[in-house]
Formats: C-alpha cells, structure tokens, sequence
C-alpha cells in the first residue's frame, strides 16, 4: 500500500467515525393537524401538540422549593408570599393604592386570572381595563364593548368571558398563529407600541418574536383616567423610546406629561402619581448583556427539553434558577452550583441598593409628611425649594417602584439595576436635603432619625392573612429602628 493510499484510507475512516458521531437523532415526522382560526381552548390546540400541551398544563404545579432565593412564588402548601412584609417601605410608599394592601410574588401562568379573582377588591378599581393581559378574550372584548371594556366593573368584564374560560390565563392562541405555530404578536397594545418606537411586528425576526411575545404582559403600563377616575385606555409608555432603549427615564417622562396618567393618590404624601408594572421587556431589552447578545426570553424560560424521542420548547414557564439553570447551560460550562452563586451575587447586590433607595424615599416622603403638617399650622415652606424636591421625589420614587416591580432581582439587566437604584438614592438623598432646608427655614425643628412608622402602614392593610417570610432581614440601612422584624411579623395580619 503506497503512503497516498494510505492517507486517503485513513481521512475515509476519520470521516467516517465523526460523521457517526456527529449524526442527529431521527428527526420526528411535524405533527399536523387543523386548529380553527379564533378557536380558544388550549384543549383543542393539544389534540395536534400534546407534548407541549401536557408542560403547560404544569404552571399549576408547585415550584421546587428552595431553588430561587427571592422568588419562592409558592410552594407545595400553595401558599402566597406577602411582598409588602418583605420589602416594609413598600406599604408606606404604596399607602392610597391597592398594591399598598396586597401585593404578592408572581405564582405561574395558570393562576394569572385566579390570583386576580382571589386578590383584595382594591386592586380591581381599573375596572376590566386589569384583564388585557390576563385572557386570550381580551382583544375580542376590547373591540366588541369598546369604551365600556375600560370603565366598566372588573368583574362585569369579567363575566362576559364565557363561563368555561374565566379562570383560564395566558392560552395558546395569545403566542402562536394558528395556521404555522409561529410566535404571534396579538395584542393591540403591544402593537401599538412597537409603531410608537417605530417598529413593525409582522416584519420582526423569529428570535425576536420569541421575545415579544413575552412583552404582551411582561411590560409596565399607564391606565389613563378621566376627571371621575374611571378607566379610559391601556397604553404602554414607550413614547419617545427607541428599540433597546426604553429607559426609565422616558418612562418617567410619559408619566409626568399628562395629568390623566397619575393613577393614584398617594396617602403619605398627598402627591398624585402614576405606577409602573413588571417592566421586565423594558428593562430586559435596555442593551442588557444577554438581550445584546441575541438571547431571547424564551431562550431561558421555555428552553429545549426532550420527552421520550421528541425535542419541544418547555412550557411550563418558570426561572431558570427553579430548573436547575438547564437553560444557562446551553451556553455556560460552568456548573449549576458556580452558576446559582453568580445569579445570588446580582440579586443581593441589587436588593441591597434597592432596599437603600426604597428607605431613602421613603424618609423623604415622611418629611413631606412633616412639611404639609406644617405649611396647616401656618408655616411657610419655601416655594422653590418645595418644588425642586416634588421633583427629586417624583424620580426616586418610580425608580424604587420600577426596581421593585421588575421580577429578575438584576438579574435581567445587572448594571441597568445598580444604575437606576443609585439613581433613586441620590434623588432621594437630594430630596432630603432639600426639604431638610425649607423646614429648617420655616422654623420647624426636625429630628435627625425620621420615624417611618412602618409598623402602621403594614397592619393598616386588609384583613387577609398571608404567609411572611421568616428568613428575610427586615433592616433599614438608614438605621430606622421602627421597623418589622420577622419574628414580630408572624403575628401580623395582611
């Protein structure tokens, strides 16, 4: 055998070997089938996709408890975890609005509607304007009733779902075109605000379906009023935005540029305010290390798994730190252990700053407080000064409320969170200051540890009782000492 034959024999078997090697499972015959245009029961859309039917039919299923450090959402007790007694500055700040009397950790998609139907009647005062991101019925209701949808009673809404789908949430028909399985943009509201940032939905990629799908519901939105506080549209504050920079800062602006956007009066203060919602595409999508690296929401909630010899998208939607982060080990080597510690870093880091920036706003809301006391004893408070610390205020407060409300702890965009929560701290330090001097000036004699009272706001809330969470540290880092503890805690009723 000449060396030349030789060679050539051994490039055919080193061929050989990797090409078995690298060979791919038999590909699955694509299921086919009919699924009606407008038809609603997922029922109906498993009879072609069972698979998948069968992992979303697990959203109802307990999570695995102890995976997620911040974010227990329930466990196999079923039990519903109280934010406000996690974060005590939040009842303060929230005192005036129904998410001051009840205001929970997520659960999964099967008790979007649920949840609604079991939480405190003031979180329904929206009216059905609260089911647009709740029910697949949500556009067909919009369109039939039109201005009614808004204005009218929660629960009248409510009752024109049909009775078979009142508790069903996020369906099949809200994410997927019927015809291709394609991801679907549907809502009107989203719609509208992609044209605002100048973006086409029907033009988008896959990839990025895949994610907007998810920013149906996973975004922030204004329920604008009108001069009785009743519910006249649902819209989302992009305005002035720009794909992969919607900023809280011009969501801020949105909110401040017409007076029918501010929901709600916040008690403490007296200030009429608007209120930011689960922004996690926002803050997602703002040129956030993983959203600039292509990864789409899906790529970490829903990931690949195999059932038997079938490869589909996980459906039941869940962090990925509550499945032993499969997801991120798609592309990171490191371990389930190293990666967990990394994601703990950001989230501790990130509910330290907000912790501080939530006590900072809410220290000066209480010198708001001590100011409007003062100004009816006939006290004169310095115009400018009083102005300029409205506005501070304004900006520490949406930041803590954006930060807050955002489901990753961070961990979704971990410099974007440091930024907006140092942000609100120097807002609020500057707000303090402000007021600090214009009482001063007034002759009021002001205390240099301001008492929060936090104890009030968490018991003056509704009567349900929920579980407290044992193993957090209710601290104030400005060293305030009127606060919670958790052993105390366990006494309180929500």
């Amino acid at each position: 055998m000449n060396r030349k034959t030789y060679f050539c024999g051994m490039l055919l078997m080193v061929g050989l070997i990797i090409a078995a090697g690298c060979t791919p499972e038999k590909v699955e015959p694509v299921r086919v089938g009919t699924i009606a245009d407008g038809e609603m029961d997922p029922a109906n859309w498993g009879k072609i996709y069972p698979l998948e039917y069968d992992s979303w039919v697990k959203t109802k299923e307990p999570r695995p408890a102890g995976k997620s450090k911040y974010k227990k959402g329930y466990d196999t007790d079923l039990v519903t975890y109280d934010k406000l007694s996690e974060f005590p500055y939040m009842p303060l700040l929230f005192n005036g609005w129904g998410f001051g009397i009840e205001y929970n950790e997520p659960r999964g998609h099967h008790y979007m509607v649920i949840d609604q139907l079991e939480v405190d009647p003031s979180r329904l005062k929206a009216g059905g304007v609260c089911l647009t991101c709740k029910t697949p019925f949500a556009d067909n209701m919009q369109k039939d009733m039109g201005h009614s949808y808004f204005a009218d009673p929660f629960l009248d809404v409510h009752a024109k779902i049909p009775k078979q789908f009142q508790q069903l949430g996020a369906s099949c028909s809200d994410c997927h075109d019927n015809k291709t399985m394609s991801p679907l943009v549907t809502r009107w509201t989203l719609k509208g605000a992609l044209t605002q940032i100048g973006v086409n939905s029907d033009q988008t990629t896959r990839q990025e379906r895949r994610s907007l799908v998810c920013a149906q519901c996973h975004v922030t939105y204004i329920v604008s009023k009108d001069k009785d506080m009743k519910s006249t549209a649902v819209f989302f504050p992009w305005q002035g935005s720009k794909p992969g920079n919607i900023s809280i800062e011009n969501i801020i602006k949105v909110i401040k540029s017409d007076p029918s956007y501010l929901e709600w009066k916040q008690n403490v203060t007296g200030f009429k305010v608007g209120y930011i919602r689960h922004p996690e595409y926002e803050f997602f999508s703002n040129n956030s290390v993983h959203s600039q690296a292509g990864v789409a929401c899906a790529d970490c909630h829903m990931p690949y798994i195999k059932v038997g010899a079938n490869k589909i998208s996980d459906h039941n939607i869940m962090s990925p730190l509550k499945n032993e982060l499969r997801a991120c080990q798609q592309c990171h080597p490191q371990s389930p252990q190293a990666l967990t510690q990394q994601v703990h870093a950001i989230q501790d880091r990130t509910i330290s700053m907000m912790n501080r920036s939530g006590y900072a706003t809410a220290v000066s809301a209480k010198l708001f407080e001590i100011a409007h006391k003062a100004q009816a004893e006939g006290k004169v408070i310095d115009e400018k000064l009083y102005a300029k610390a409205k506005d501070l205020y304004l900006e520490a407060l949406y930041r803590v409320i954006f930060i807050g409300a955002e489901n990753s702890i961070g961990f979704h965009n971990p410099s974007e969170a440091g930024r907006i929560c140092g942000d609100a701290i120097a807002f609020a330090g500057k707000c303090e200051n402000l007021l600090r001097q214009a009482l001063t000036k007034a002759g009021v004699d002001i205390p240099a540890d301001i008492n929060l009272e936090i104890k009030k706001y968490i018991n003056e809330r509704g009567q349900k009782k929920l579980k407290f969470r044992p193993e957090m540290e209710f601290k104030d880092p400005f060293g305030n000492q009127d606060l919670i503890t958790p052993a105390a805690s366990q006494g309180i009723t929500g």
